[in-house]
């Protein structure tokens, strides 16, 4: 392994998006409409909505795929051109 490329190196590897913000105004729901419809709770939803989601519940992201009848890559987003503050 070249460690001049390792991931542990590099500052600035990009940044990951969820963009369920977006999906949700442009279907005109609400999040506790996703929220019941998801069978989920409200917090969950409400924290994927402001983008602070700490790791992924793929069960979460299939039922939130299905109600709103999208692909993951349609909430998920990788920027990799972000460069975070050192």
């Amino acid at each position: 392994m070249n460690h001049s490329n390792s991931i542990i190196t590099i500052k600035e590897y990009g940044k990951i998006d969820i963009c369920l913000k977006e999906l949700i105004e442009a279907r005109n729901i609400t999040r506790n409409y996703l929220a019941k419809a998801a069978n989920t709770r409200f917090e969950v939803i409400d924290k994927w909505y402001n983008n602070h989601v700490e790791k992924l519940d793929l069960d979460v992201l299939a039922r939130i795929c299905y109600v709103l009848d999208c692909s993951p890559d349609d909430i998920i987003k990788y920027d990799r051109s972000y460069k975070e503050a050192l």
